[in-house]
């Protein structure tokens, strides 16, 4: 795609990036087949390449983001699947964050959309702030149908939807720092400490830590790490997003360098969030231009893992359980997209017994997508109400994913139990029945 870009705008190194992007665009359209928006929307604008003339227009002529615009780029989901479809190798996830940083600065939101984002930026990346505004959903769940009758207020009525009908208990390992390795230590890991997850679904940690030390690696959550930035990041409050880039690459460096321990150093950054992953593994070009972070960023980046493909590389423990137990997996977007993982959970899944199912459209988004579906409800319930339908067809005892947004998704529109790939490795291994599943034959 040719381009216009001044001398001067290309001084800034967003800028420039995002012009390296649009020129590798030779507008093929085979991302319009992809795209869950366009998919169901049929509209040009809500594909990536209309997308991507649209934020072209915007940036070369310096323009406030419109009303179009800002619609438009607010409906992508930033899935990711066109990145895998293209065949030229435009790297459309730095371009629309790029858009979403333009659109936040320039447009003038509506003030209850401003309120929702606002109240989403400062509550998700707070454990505690969360976990109480979660206590005020449950309670005010009743009421989401009242909210849904008025347009601006459907986000509102979403949040109300999305919220458990029961607060998670705890971690028994919240506050631990350091967790040994049972056995010869075979590696020195970090594990994200993260933001909801941890509210929502402590369990998934907590089986991730019991796996990972009986295979004898040592774990560590260094302290000064928490939200990875990208519920942030993907609603283009940038400042924000890289305000905890920063910090989780201070706290992982102190580890990677070993200062003040006898044994320092790590093997690999461990990642149980799908989502979050993608952006630390992107970390190395969100902070390339700070000096004092650059270097150290991108090694975080270089280590940082999802915890399937960590695992993919080692022996997992003998199975205990039956074989066969029907697994339906939901590949998360983050994880196919936006990482290239793609077989290392199948395979996991399938070494210790369980019969892996693979629906439908897999490439497809659930609708979750961070913040989506609060942002967005009406399209993210048309997406899931489409995965529901293929997962389900396929006739499993057990879903599987590996983004807590997927779980929380899925899991509003189906009975069938979702949990976490890592819970299933656990459990088939020697740890205990994930909470939620029915009873299910132990090997004889």
């Amino acid at each position: 795609m040719q381009t216009n870009f001044s001398l001067a705008q290309l001084a800034d190194p967003q800028m420039a990036r995002s012009e390296q992007v649009l020129r590798a665009c030779v507008h093929c359209g085979f991302c319009t087949a992809t795209c869950p928006t366009y998919v169901l929307l049929g509209d040009e604008l809500d594909s990536p390449r209309g997308r991507i003339y649209l934020i072209k227009d915007m940036l070369e002529n310096d323009r406030p983001a419109t009303v179009e615009v800002a619609r438009h780029v607010d409906r992508c989901l930033s899935c990711l699947s066109c990145m895998t479809t293209c065949p030229s190798g435009v790297h459309y996830m730095h371009l629309i964050d790029h858009a979403r940083d333009h659109v936040e600065k320039t447009y003038d939101r509506p003030l209850i959309d401003k309120f929702t984002r606002a109240l989403l930026a400062r509550v998700l990346p707070s454990r505690a702030l969360f976990r109480l505004a979660i206590g005020g959903a449950m309670l005010a769940r009743p009421f989401a149908p009242l909210f849904e009758g008025v347009p601006a207020l459907r986000p509102i009525a979403a949040m109300l939807k999305l919220a458990p009908a029961r607060p998670a208990t705890r971690s028994a390992n919240e506050g631990e720092r350091r967790f040994a390795a049972k056995g010869p230590r075979r590696a020195r890991v970090a594990l994200l400490d993260g933001c909801a997850q941890p509210v929502l679904r402590p369990d998934i940690d907590d089986a991730a830590i019991r796996l990972l030390t009986r295979m004898g690696v040592e774990i560590v959550r260094p302290v000064g790490g928490g939200c990875c930035g990208s519920l942030t990041h993907h609603m283009g409050k940038e400042e924000l997003a890289l305000a905890n880039a920063r910090a989780n690459v201070d706290a992982w460096s102190r580890e990677i360098e070993g200062e003040g321990q006898e044994r320092g150093g790590l093997d690999a950054i461990l990642v149980t969030t799908s989502g979050c992953g993608t952006t630390i593994k992107d970390y190395g070009h969100m902070l390339r231009g700070e000096p004092a972070y650059a270097a150290r960023a991108a090694r975080v980046s270089a280590l940082a893992k999802d915890v399937s493909e960590f695992l993919a590389e080692r022996e997992l423990p003998v199975p205990v359980i039956a074989a066969g137990i029907r697994v339906a997996y939901h590949s998360a977007c983050s994880l196919q997209h936006g990482q290239r993982v793609r077989t290392a959970p199948k395979t996991l899944l399938s070494s210790v017994g369980f019969t892996v199912l693979e629906p439908a459209e897999g490439h497809l988004c659930c609708g979750s997508a961070g913040t989506y579906n609060i942002l967005q409800p009406e399209i993210a319930g048309r997406l899931r109400a489409r995965k529901v339908a293929n997962i389900e067809r396929t006739d499993p005892q057990i879903i599987a994913a590996g983004n807590i947004g997927c779980m929380t998704q899925i899991g509003g529109g189906t009975a069938i139990p979702v949990v976490h790939t890592v819970e299933l490795l656990d459990w088939a291994t020697g740890g205990p029945l994930p909470a939620g599943l029915p009873s299910l034959p132990a090997a004889a």
